[in-house]
């Protein structure tokens, strides 16, 4: 009977599962890793905390690398592809950074003020013919006394005077710190993709995306605050997602196991588990502080991160068995992520005006120093220190005039164009004869040098709907990563919508780009096939996820020159002009 039965199976001759051809294992390792349900897990560990993908030599091997150092190469991946990624991201951003030799756009303002601040304390009221002198002298030029008006706090400014204090006062000095950190950015999206996602391949995708994108290359590339403020909200972002990972594997490990060695959820262990003091969540805090001493939006970000770690630990709590998650966070959780966070910033905040706190309070010290001792007598709040009631006062007329800007500019934008790239910002435009400033001499007519603040078109054209995916994985899967992307986009999108009368530009958008390029990465997992997808699903997912990764890089590739401002013809240059409103 058994021989019989075994000569009808038509399945006799078929390669089982495990002896299938080797790169259609290989491509199983790509997309998402199995999770819990489809892993089967023993106990509630792999739910706190799901396991990484687990990577293979093979590739090393297959390049030729001795079996040995593919072996240690696959043990340090998480590192490695992240960090091959930042090397490509860095060369890009720092090949010829001193060009344009130019003040460009906002340089104009953060540029100087970064001088003034890093050797006054406060920044000064320039000539009208600064620029120039700056760029002709080599940055060897007095700085003024007079203190100046200005309306963003002072990190950022400090940021980008780091390198001119390093490199000098020159395009190249003013520009070094902000593609510092916009190649460590890459970096921290790497491995932020990385533990989400639970996978190096995603979090490598990511990073890689953000790499080619243009608005984030040209911030990188541009003496301005928002790439700053970007720098520092990713970093938060990265700090809570590893307090996320190290609460639950402390709750993990407190859980009892039964018998047989598997771990229950237990309701009085997950009800009444104290977690610390939790560094990474203070990590976070001083992260939120520098944001919002950049610009004040990074209160925004402050507000939506709070919001997301309250709701992270509840749960982590409600995994592991707790009866009553919410109440279990207010008593334990909530104390802690409120002092590691808002006292944090504040007090971050404060200290970056040292400089303008510790200038003279006599009239020829920072714009306002003064104001206590003079306009400012007298009143209900003279028991405070005159500094802060002048502080104090300055923040209350930078708030008036944001919220009463309203001065058009060229370039200026509603929200709901960001997406859709409907108008990039111009940083820089030269029209060079043929035969000079780069354009080819048998041009036969003028050239243009552009910098433009555009994002790869078909990056963020398909981030709209890596958006919707989101959104749907967060709705009706309640997908926890899908979840925490879309409140990165949220938080540094949506306060803009609240603004619709005042000047706004489309490179704010910069604050959020992390977590589209997150969102994409995503989609792009989902569209390689999800656990338990048979090989010719992969096979076609791979290949359409494959050609949207080259054409977002040849995307990038394209409009290279109009990143880095070397000259084409004017005609290559209109072809570029994809839309009218990019004129």
């Amino acid at each position: 009977m058994t021989s019989t039965a075994s000569s009808m199976d038509t399945r006799q001759g078929q390669a089982p599962h495990d002896q299938r051809p080797s790169w259609l294992q290989r491509l199983r390792r790509f997309g998402y890793p199995a999770g819990p349900a489809a892993a089967g897990p023993a106990d509630v560990r792999d739910r706190l905390v799901p396991p990484y993908a687990e990577p293979s030599p093979r590739l090393w091997l297959a390049l030729g690398v001795p079996p040995a150092l593919a072996e240690r190469i696959t043990r340090w991946s998480g590192w490695v592809g992240p960090l091959l990624v930042t090397l490509v991201a860095g060369a890009m951003r720092f090949w010829n950074l001193g060009s344009p030799k130019a003040v460009i756009f906002d340089e104009t303002y953060y540029a100087k003020d970064a001088w003034a601040l890093v050797h006054r304390g406060f920044e000064v009221n320039w000539d009208k013919n600064a620029n120039d002198l700056v760029l002709q002298s080599g940055g060897h030029l007095t700085i003024p006394t007079d203190a100046a008006y200005v309306v963003h706090p002072p990190v950022g400014k400090y940021v980008i005077g780091l390198g001119e204090l390093i490199f000098g006062f020159d395009p190249f000095g003013w520009r070094f710190m902000t593609a510092l950190l916009g190649t460590l950015s890459v970096l921290l999206l790497c491995r932020i993709g990385r533990r989400i996602f639970r996978s190096t391949f995603l979090g490598c995708l990511a990073g890689a995306l953000m790499a080619v994108d243009g608005l984030h290359f040209v911030m990188s590339r541009t003496a301005l605050l928002d790439g700053v403020l970007m720098f520092f909200v990713l970093a938060a972002f990265g700090c809570l997602v590893v307090d996320r990972d190290r609460s639950r594997a402390r709750l993990a490990a407190a859980l009892p196991a039964d018998a047989d060695g598997r771990v229950r959820p237990d309701a009085h262990t997950a009800d009444t588990l104290r977690l610390g003091w939790r560094p990474w969540r203070w990590a976070a805090g001083l992260m939120l502080g520098l944001a919002f001493g950049t610009k004040w939006n990074g209160l925004y970000i402050l507000a939506a991160f709070c919001v997301l770690a309250v709701l992270w630990d509840v749960g982590a709590r409600k995994v592991a068995g707790a009866r009553q998650p919410y109440v279990a966070v207010l008593k334990y959780d909530t104390g802690i992520t409120f002092l590691a966070t808002v006292p944090v910033a504040v007090a971050v905040y404060l200290v970056s005006w040292i400089g303008w706190i510790r200038s003279p309070a006599d009239g020829s010290g920072g714009y306002f120093r003064n104001w206590a001792a003079t306009d400012g007598k007298g009143g209900h709040w003279t028991f405070l220190p005159d500094w802060l009631r002048s502080l104090w006062h300055y923040e209350h007329e930078v708030y008036e005039f944001h919220v009463g800007l309203s001065s058009p500019h060229t370039y200026q934008s509603n929200p709901w164009s960001w997406l859709v790239l409907g108008r990039p910002v111009s940083y820089f435009y030269e029209s060079p004869a043929a035969g000079t400033d780069g354009c080819p001499a048998d041009a036969g007519q003028k050239c243009a040098r552009e910098v433009l603040a555009l994002g790869t078109p078909l990056l963020w054209w398909a981030a709209c709907f890596a958006l919707l995916y989101v959104l749907w994985r967060w709705l009706f899967r309640r997908d926890w990563r899908a979840g925490a992307i879309a409140c990165g986009i949220a938080a540094g999108y949506l306060p803009w919508f609240m603004y619709q009368e005042r000047t706004i530009f489309f490179f704010y958008a910069i604050v959020f780009l992390p977590f589209l390029c997150l969102a994409v990465a995503m989609l792009i997992g989902a569209i390689i096939g999800p656990p338990g997808s048979t090989d010719t699903r992969r096979v076609l997912g791979a290949s359409g996820a494959g050609v949207l990764v080259l054409l977002i890089a040849w995307n990038f590739i394209y409009f290279w020159p109009l990143y880095t401002g070397t000259a084409i013809p004017i005609d290559n240059w209109r072809s570029r002009m994809w839309l009218d409103t990019w004129v």
